[in-house]
């Protein structure tokens, strides 16, 4: 059975250019594992994919072009639904309509998801479909309560494989966030330290 991913991607052309490079007897072994992989999402794929404020989306136009979109929101608004299955709100942005016009006419996505200060990456691809407000049942379970911001649709994704990447070229990034937490102990600190200083100096300073 094939590896998911490898079997979309290693396309002939590819593979072609693999062995004229010599990488592929490395990558040949992904298309003969003993079971199907890579294409139902794991505890280690939900966790990661519900930790992420942002992923890169790519679709591709009626005339064959590639679009490629940042899409941003609160941590985890791309909701898990199972194991082959995940899906967000689309939140009203510049109203370009760029993605949603391509997926009408070509289902196919491409989706990565970056963990930067890790460097770590989960590619994926899958077929989405576009959700309107008459399936209040699905949209429901893709809206953020607390997220005030208007959802125009929905997408919802079928996975069908996924591929993480190694670290190597990802340079490490921290949001505002992330960097209040690295730094959280070291401010307290430098204030529990400040403090300590002032009641050394003060007596001094008063005789």
């Amino acid at each position: 059975m094939p590896h998911h991913f490898a079997e979309i991607a290693f396309t002939p052309k590819v593979k072609k250019v693999q062995e004229e490079l010599g990488s592929r007897s490395s990558y040949a072994g992904m298309e003969d594992v003993p079971a199907a992989l890579n294409h139902r999402l794991t505890e280690a794929e939900a966790s990661f994919i519900a930790a992420r404020n942002s992923f890169y989306m790519a679709t591709v136009s009626e005339t064959g072009w590639p679009y490629i979109q940042h899409r941003g929101g609160p941590t985890g608004f791309m909701r898990v639904l199972d194991e082959n299955t995940i899906g967000f709100a689309d939140f009203r942005g510049n109203r370009q309509y760029i993605s949603v016009g391509n997926l009408m006419t070509n289902d196919r996505i491409s989706l990565f998801f970056m963990d930067y200060p890790n460097r770590i990456r989960l590619k994926l691809l899958g077929r989405a479909l576009i959700i309107g407000h008459e399936r209040q049942d699905i949209l429901s379970r893709l809206e953020m309560p607390d997220y005030r911001a208007r959802i125009e649709r929905g997408f919802v994704i079928r996975v069908e494989g996924f591929d993480w990447n190694c670290p190597q070229h990802i340079t490490e990034r921290y949001s505002l966030e992330e960097m209040k937490t690295v730094t959280e102990p070291l401010t307290r600190r430098i204030a529990e330290l400040e403090a300590e200083l002032a009641q050394r100096i003060t007596p001094q300073s008063a005789r």
